[in-house]
């Protein structure tokens, strides 16, 4: 049996090596995860970067496709699933660790000046986390989610907030949700933040509307637009899920599912694996975007880099 993953998803070669021996294993860049190199695989366990479609797939043996992440955008579902190839994402895996970037990135832009109107759209395991985070903090919270018939519309959240959030899924319905017509409407000096998919915001009606604005993921990544980058109060390189906590519960997830599929012993890594932790000192959301800032270019080394707080 051969699993092909993405390096960059800590804990699961040690696990698979210590647990499954007779499991090859296979950590790839990346770019480096193409139809040649998976030909043989069983599994795939990827992240974003990796589009999982026929070109990718049609003439392998691989069953079964592993997403570390919360976000399955990349994965062209009805092809695997006409082609009988079991795929998961990681839903919840990380919804505290961006719980948390919100939290800071609100510190950041209010210097702790509450109470303020927050606008949550998106309502799922970020979202909720994010609102009972807000509610602690003394803020008026009001949602939006139609899918779940919960909160008020995207008018009200407009005209009424001074800050506005966005954790729903990247799909035709969600795509530019943050428009021109939808900014036009908002208060003005209306905080927007994204750090659910690249496409949710408009971006360029976002760098026209001259709303404050943070950035944690990006249209076009990691060709993110320079422009947008400058005018960001705070910007990141898709790295709001990033924890070593969220990164455990992502690889658990996996190896759970690799078990049931293949009928392998379930492996357990939270008590026997540990991970050095990064800045996570008040200001690292500030410290990170400067970084970014002086050197757009490098989004996608530093985010391959980032060191999980």
């Amino acid at each position: 049996m051969k699993i092909v993953i993405d390096r960059h998803i800590p804990f699961l070669v040690e696990a698979v090596q210590r647990e499954w021996q007779e499991v090859d294993i296979c950590p790839m860049e990346s770019e480096e995860i193409a139809p040649s190199a998976v030909r043989d695989a069983d599994v795939l366990v990827v992240r974003t970067r990796t589009q999982i479609n026929e070109s990718l797939l049609a003439h392998s043996s691989v069953r079964l496709v592993c997403t570390a992440t919360i976000g399955f955008d990349h994965i062209d579902t009805t092809w695997c699933d006409s082609h009988g190839i079991r795929w998961m994402s990681c839903p919840g895996c990380n919804a505290q660790a961006v719980c948390d970037y919100i939290e800071e990135a609100l510190n950041e832009f209010t210097n702790h000046q509450l109470p303020i109107t927050i606008g949550i759209i998106g309502v799922g395991h970020v979202g909720s986390l994010v609102a009972q985070m807000a509610e602690r903090k003394g803020m008026h919270v009001l949602l939006n989610d139609p899918p779940k018939g919960i909160g008020v519309s995207l008018d009200e959240i407009a005209k009424n907030c001074d800050i506005i959030t966005f954790h729903v899924p990247f799909d035709r319905t969600t795509y530019h949700l943050c428009d021109e017509v939808f900014l036009r409407q908002c208060k003005p000096g209306a905080l927007i933040i994204n750090a659910a998919r690249g496409g949710v915001v408009d971006e360029q009606a976002l760098l026209r509307s001259g709303h404050p604005y943070i950035l944690d993921t990006w249209e076009n990544e990691p060709e993110i637009d320079p422009d947008v980058l400058a005018h960001a109060f705070l910007a990141s390189m898709h790295i709001a899920g990033y924890s070593v906590q969220g990164k455990r519960n992502a690889t658990q997830m996996c190896l759970d599912a690799i078990a049931e599929q293949f009928h392998l012993p379930k492996i357990n890594i939270s008590a026997a694996s540990s991970y050095p932790k990064g800045d996570s000192a008040p200001g690292w959301l500030a410290r990170i975007s400067a970084a970014l800032k002086a050197s757009p270019s490098s989004f996608e080394s530093l985010r391959k880099s980032y060191p999980l707080r």
